[in-house]
């Protein structure tokens, strides 16, 4: 069986693993990006099923990663994050 592919966005290494191993636990193909730049680029060579977006990035704001995603593709996208 083919497994649903996540990408997760998340720059925090112990949020990240939760998350992976979670997701990997329950049958998921995981990609992780630890920056936004990353994200865009494993976003378009990956074609994830579903992207798990932490808005708080070294680099970039997430709002920005999710607007340019949105651009040429209606994916899912999870938004996790601390900000209020």
């Amino acid at each position: 069986a083919i497994k649903d592919r996540i990408l997760v966005i998340e720059d925090e290494r112990s949020i990240e693993n939760m998350i992976v191993t979670l997701l990997e636990a329950n049958g998921y193909d995981v990609i992780v990006a630890h920056s936004g730049r990353e994200a865009l680029g494993l976003s378009t060579s990956h074609c994830p099923d579903l992207l798990l977006l932490d808005l708080g990035l070294p680099d970039m704001d997430g709002m920005e990663i999710l607007r340019s995603v949105r651009e040429w593709t209606h994916m899912p996208i999870v938004v996790v994050s601390a900000r209020t």
